[in-house]
This record gives C-alpha cells, sequence and structure tokens, in this order.
C-alpha cells in the first residue's frame, strides 16, 4: 500500500512537472547555435575559434525556474579556428586529444537566479576530466516562430584553465585560460 502511493504521488510529480516545463531541441539544423571560444596566444592577440558539430537541448520550467535543465554534447573533432595545420594541432593530444576523447559535454545541476539573468552550475567533462563549471547566462528571447513553432533563445560566457582539464601544451601564462561564448536557440518539443 505505501509503495503504490509513493508511485503515484510519484507520477503525480512528474506530470505537474511535465505541465509546467517545456523541453527544447538546440536548432542545430538551422544552425541557429553555436559554441565560440577565445584563447590569448602568447599575450600578442587572440586565437578565435567554434565547434561546426555539438548537440543538446534544455528543459524550461516557467513557474519555477530553478528547475530548468541544460546538457550540450560537443563533437571535439569539429573545432574550428580558420587554419587547417593549426586545427591538426587543435585535435592532438597536446590539446584536445579527440582521438582519445572525441566529446566534451556540460549537464547542469542547478540554476541560481531569474531566466533574464542566471547562472548555470554544471558539470563540464572535457579531456577525460569532469569539473564543476559557471556559466553565466540571459534570456535573449522567445516566441512563436513563423513556422507554427515556439523558441526559445539564450547566451552565456564562461571561461576554464586548460590544465585544469590535463592539456599538456601550454604557450605561457596568458593562454593558460580558454574563453567560450554560447548561444543557443532551441525548438520547443
Amino acid at each position: 500500500m505505501i509503495k503504490k502511493l509513493f508511485f503515484s504521488a510519484l507520477i503525480a510529480a512528474s506530470l505537474t512537472l511535465t505541465a509546467q516545463a517545456a523541453k527544447y531541441m538546440v536548432d542545430i539544423p538551422g544552425m541557429h547555435a553555436s559554441i565560440n571560444f577565445k584563447v590569448n596566444h602568447l599575450g600578442y592577440s587572440w586565437l578565435l575559434g567554434r565547434f561546426d558539430k555539438f548537440d543538446g537541448l534544455f528543459i524550461v520550467d516557467d513557474k519555477n525556474f530553478k528547475n530548468s535543465t541544460v546538457e550540450i554534447t560537443i563533437d571535439t573533432n569539429s573545432v574550428n579556428s580558420n587554419h587547417a595545420e593549426r586545427d591538426k594541432h587543435l585535435r592532438s593530444p597536446d590539446f584536445l586529444n579527440t582521438k582519445k576523447f572525441p566529446e566534451a559535454k556540460f549537464v547542469s545541476k542547478k540554476i541560481e537566479g531569474d531566466m533574464n539573468d542566471f547562472k548555470i552550475i554544471g558539470d563540464f567533462t572535457f579531456n577525460g576530466v569532469t569539473k564543476e563549471l559557471v556559466i553565466d547566462a540571459k534570456h535573449i528571447g522567445g516566441g512563436k516562430d513563423p513556422w507554427g513553432g515556439f523558441r526559445q533563445g539564450f547566451e552565456g560566457t564562461t571561461s576554464f584553465k586548460m590544465a585544469d582539464y590535463n592539456v599538456k601544451k601550454s604557450l605561457g601564462p596568458k593562454s593558460e585560460e580558454v574563453f567560450l561564448t554560447l548561444h543557443v536557440e532551441g525548438i520547443k518539443r
């Protein structure tokens, strides 16, 4: 009897959450999303690049935004710094080590703040290492699209030290940190 009541309560809670929360798939087919990076090169300039292939989803809970979640998977082989030889080096064990670790992944654990200005705290797995990472984010907008769908868009920034993720190569103290900018538009499912 207690077991039945527990499962009934669990199902009711799940249905309530589903009614309040909406699932969005990142708009990869339309490429209305991007993951960009920059790294200081020797203290003289910025190396800019992006990852061309990634996938993900997010759930937005309108009633209690702190219950929202995010999950993004990056194909590290898709690194693109607009220079083929450099990209080959970036894929090597010196940096991304893509043969051994072809994916990087971020999975949120909690959200602090409201929809307009918030922090996404989660686990970032890169180069075989998982560490907590905080993304400073904000809502860009949401609403109906011209094709009968509903979309939400967000942007976020974060940074991490390469040495924290066992990246072997160092180009000096000015080049130790990677800065990420994420622009994510999702289509409601």
